[in-house]
């Protein structure tokens, strides 16, 4: 059964992560009068028979695990194609910031991988961010995930991309066991604990 935190958003149960101990995932349906979409993958999300397609922030997504009753077109940002297609089938990419029907934005975030993108939807109540796991929370806490393989100057630039962009709710594809999975901001918050981010990223740090 999905829940529904917030209107016009539901999300699937939480999925546990082989790797961490700490976090789980989601998917979330997002109601839309242009056609539901399913963002993110997740192993507990049920069959979504009005989500007319499947938009993934990167390719981590599928590794971890997705549903086969998700019917819908399956679709990744260019670069990170080729990954995702060691699992599934990708219907269709793009490569660059795009809107679709004038209530949800592709915007490229490379960084965390190369294809990572977040989504910004305007549901008419609020504006949700979806980042995936380029900025997540624990605890409650906006933190980043830089890996050995990411890149780390394209991920500090795309925080600035973040940090600028007019959003009410934060969205993340991972959070905290027990915690909050999604967080109220405003534009002064965000920019914010994105300028908290970016100098812990400064010192080295990969949160």
């Amino acid at each position: 059964m999905l829940d529904n935190p917030l209107p016009k958003l539901h999300a699937s149960p939480p999925a546990d992560l082989s790797f961490s101990k700490v976090s789980q995932v989601r998917a979330f349906v997002i109601e839309r009068d242009a056609g539901d979409l399913l963002v993110y993958a997740a192993t507990t999300m049920p069959e979504a028979g009005s989500v007319t397609a499947q938009y993934l922030n990167h390719w981590h997504e599928l590794a971890v695990g997705g549903p086969d009753s998700v019917h819908a077109p399956l679709v990744i940002n260019e670069a990170d194609r080729a990954a995702a297609e060691d699992t599934r089938r990708v219907d269709r990419t793009f490569s660059e910031r795009a809107a679709l029907d004038g209530d949800f934005e592709l915007i490229p975030i490379p960084g965390h991988t190369p294809g990572a993108t977040a989504f910004l939807w305007d549901s008419g109540e609020h504006r949700f961010l979806f980042t995936g796991d380029s900025l997540y929370l624990r605890d409650g806490r906006w933190i980043v995930a830089v890996l050995d393989d990411s890149d780390r100057a394209a991920y500090i630039e795309s925080l600035g991309l973040i940090a600028e962009l007019d959003f009410d709710v934060l969205v993340p594809w991972a959070a905290s066991k027990d915690g909050p999975y999604y967080s109220h901001t405003t534009p002064a918050q965000t920019r914010e604990r994105i300028a908290a981010i970016l100098e812990r990223l400064g010192r080295g740090e990969t949160q």
